[in-house]
């Protein structure tokens, strides 16, 4: 009888044993599963906040090279009137729009919103590429309004009369002035007009110039008045002396206006 009973005890001593280890082994199983999951909620929550890199941020625009080869550009240069003319090429942008022309790659997004790309074809950096900065579209815009707003300014009549006539005015005409005055239709590039004109101011000649390149009026005007000479071709400067047209720079020309001009007026 005493046999069995201990016996007994001892099955049941195992079978605690047994199950004091399952609930151990239930109890960091449990554990295990917790920390895992509370692992992996802050490994979400410390992740969700931070897509900075993500993406540009809308003050900057992506980087871009711009070079000779550059396929699918489209480039808008700037001409001395303010108005915007759009190419393919960096070659096909004159001398003086190339300082600085908006580009734009027609396969992509950036630099189509408020901000834009902007590049100098003269200046290349040490990678061979184009010189880029970025501005506003507005500040972009500003750039043709500016120039379109100087060339009104320059061809509207200036309201000062011109110093030789001012002095005129106040009686104090340099020896040997005259009260003549000149039409120079030239360009501001024209070494020959710039000449002339030097030439007949210092005898006392008032000077008018007139930019055939920057007016279609004054362009007009000159072939107006060479047509009714009988004069032809195409070379600057075009010089009206009271009425009297010559074509090129000759001081020996010039003199002969200026003296022919004052005896008209003696008469």
């Amino acid at each position: 009888m005493g046999f069995p009973l201990r016996r007994t005890r001892r099955q049941r001593r195992q079978r605690n044993d047994v199950t004091n280890v399952l609930l151990f082994v239930l109890r960091a199983l449990c554990c295990l599963w917790l920390v895992g999951a509370s692992g992996c909620k802050r490994s979400d929550d410390a992740s969700s906040p931070k897509p900075v890199s993500a993406a540009p941020k809308s003050s900057a625009l992506p980087a871009f090279a711009v070079n000779a080869d550059t396929p699918n550009l489209l480039i808008t240069w700037i001409d001395d009137k303010g108005d915007f003319h759009v190419v393919q090429k960096p070659a096909d942008v004159p001398p003086e729009g190339r300082k600085q022309v908006r580009v734009v790659a027609a396969d992509k997004e950036a630099g189509t919103g408020d901000l834009v790309y902007v590049a100098n074809l003269d200046e290349t950096t040490p990678d061979g590429s184009y010189r880029l900065t970025t501005m506003t579209r507005a500040q972009w815009d500003e750039l043709g309004a500016s120039r379109r707003k100087a060339r009104l300014e320059a061809l509207a009549p200036s309201a000062a009369p011109p110093p030789s006539a001012s002095a005129a005015a106040n009686g104090k005409m340099p020896a040997g002035a005259t009260k003549l005055t000149a039409i120079i239709y030239g360009a501001n590039w024209c070494k020959p007009c710039h000449m002339a004109a030097d030439y007949l101011q210092a005898h006392g000649v008032t000077v008018v110039h007139k930019d055939i390149e920057e007016s279609e009026a004054a362009q007009a005007e000159m072939q107006q008045k060479l047509a009714r000479a009988g004069r032809g071709g195409a070379s600057i400067p075009v010089i009206d002396i009271m009425g009297q047209i010559l074509i090129g720079y000759s001081p020996s020309a010039l003199d002969n206006a200026i003296k022919t001009a004052q005896g008209a007026q003696a008469l």
